[in-house]
């Protein structure tokens, strides 16, 4: 019997009573059943809160993910102040890449930047296996949230090879992602070394969150909406597998998400993820569809609607809740991460209104 770390009954029985196990977030990830539909925002540890931009006035972003205590403080901030379901670690998805070697910096206002982009086969050799050891500070700060959010599970996470690779190509962000896709097409044994070198450090990443107590994994993939599904199934589909695979063991919710997915979605559901995150341009019933009955889903309220008057925002977040019974888990959540002009008072009134709305849902049966 596989059990998760916080030693109840996980993947194959119903856990025990109590314990991020038992918590709404946990067991709508496993489409049991809950008393609401639970809610957490991607990025509600960020840009929007106050306390947040406070306490990073003066601390580099790498930096700040290598420090447990700021992550520690960071990763808690949503729960105290929003009464979210689940939080998730305050960290970067190129943290693990600058562990394994890769010389980068993610620069303010325009995001990851390599100082040598990865063009040859020796290039890709630079990017080396990673341990525990290579990333503690992030071992050590899951051990003290763990801790500190008590029956709060703690969603780890990672960027996904293709997204990865994406930053690693390009040198930094970039909005056609041509440089990524001639490497992809025109050298496919490289692109396939790369991508499997990457999955390889984002399975290890992984592992050692989980070794360390987060109770669900989220791998990001956000970038791979740049590709058609042809393109996806060939490229990136079994480096995905390769990593959501590589947990199947571990006893804990693995949650796969990209942006602009739509044509991907039943793909994305064949990588081996238990839930699959949406993003606003699908409707959550027609996700459902796509992905299959076998899958829980997370979404997808578009970030911009919180900048909307309150009575716009109730009526999508009502909208996203009647669609969402469509399938068999539902995890709320925005489409993408939380804008930093967000006013933080409304993310506190959705998770409220979610609570409330799902709550009386399930005493009417």
């Amino acid at each position: 019997m596989t059990t998760d770390t916080t030693g109840t009954v996980a993947r194959d029985g119903e856990p025990r009573p109590g314990g991020p196990a038992d918590s709404p977030f946990i067991r709508a990830c496993r489409r049991r059943p809950g008393p609401h539909t639970p809610v957490w925002f991607m990025r509600q540890a960020g840009r929007s809160l106050p306390e947040y931009r406070e306490i990073r006035a003066t601390v580099p972003m790498l930096e700040s993910c290598r420090r447990p205590e700021l992550v520690t403080e960071i990763t808690l901030q949503p729960v105290r102040r929003h009464g979210v379901d689940a939080a998730i670690l305050f960290s970067d998805i190129v943290v693990p890449v600058a562990a394994a070697g890769v010389d980068l910096d993610i620069v303010p206002g325009t995001g990851p930047v390599v100082a040598e982009p990865i063009r040859t086969a020796a290039d890709v050799e630079r990017v080396r296996p990673i341990t525990r050891d290579d990333v503690w500070y992030v071992d050590e700060a899951v051990r003290q949230l763990v801790v500190e959010l008590g029956d709060t599970p703690l969603i780890g996470f990672a960027g996904a090879p293709f997204t990865l690779a994406s930053y690693l190509v390009e040198g930094g962000p970039s909005r056609t992602h041509a440089k990524t896709k001639a490497l992809m097409y025109g050298d496919e044994e490289l692109w396939h070394a790369l991508c499997g070198r990457l999955a390889e450090v984002t399975l290890a990443f992984l592992r050692v969150q989980i070794d360390a107590g987060v109770s669900a994994v989220q791998l990001f993939d956000s970038w791979a909406g740049a590709l058609s599904e042809a393109d996806y199934r060939r490229f990136v589909l079994p480096h995905s597998t390769a990593v959501l695979s590589g947990l199947v063991d571990a006893g804990v919710p693995r949650i796969h998400f990209g942006v602009g997915t739509a044509e991907l979605l039943g793909a994305m559901g064949e990588a081996g993820a238990d839930v699959v995150g949406v993003d606003w341009r699908t409707p959550l019933d027609v996700a459902t569809g796509r992905i299959g009955p076998d899958k829980a889903v997370q979404g997808n309220l578009d970030p911009c609607v919180l900048l909307a008057p309150w009575p716009v925002v109730e009526a999508e977040v009502r909208r996203i809740l009647e669609q969402g019974r469509a399938a068999p888990g539902h995890v709320f959540n925005l489409g993408h991460g939380v804008l930093p002009e967000t006013d933080p008072e409304v993310l506190t009134r959705v998770v409220a209104l979610v609570h409330e709305l799902s709550s009386r849902r399930a005493d009417q049966g």
